[in-house]
């Protein structure tokens, strides 16, 4: 159904997948692998609006892929469970 090239943890088990998510999610994710970061410092490294990173945040806080860390503004976080890849047991 998808294309090979997202990541691993962007697809959701709460909602439905589409492809402009999946794409927005793996943006995301793929930025996270490196460090932690801040909602508006994804938005401006990513290319994607303030909202749709909040969005995205959010969906994958309640798959317990990512936390947040300290107060206002959030530090964003990769999970030990959002830190292990899939493509590397394939």
């Amino acid at each position: 159904m998808f294309r090979m090239g997202y990541h691993p943890k962007a697809f959701l088990t709460l909602k439905k997948n589409i492809r402009p998510g999946l794409t927005s999610r793996t943006r995301i994710l793929s930025l996270l692998e490196n460090r932690t970061a801040s909602a508006k410092t994804i938005a401006r490294e990513t290319g994607l609006r303030y909202a749709a990173v909040l969005h995205h945040l959010r969906l994958l806080e309640a798959e317990v892929i990512l936390i947040r860390k300290g107060n206002k503004p959030y530090s964003w976080e990769l999970t030990g469970t959002g830190q292990l890849r899939l493509t590397d047991s394939i």
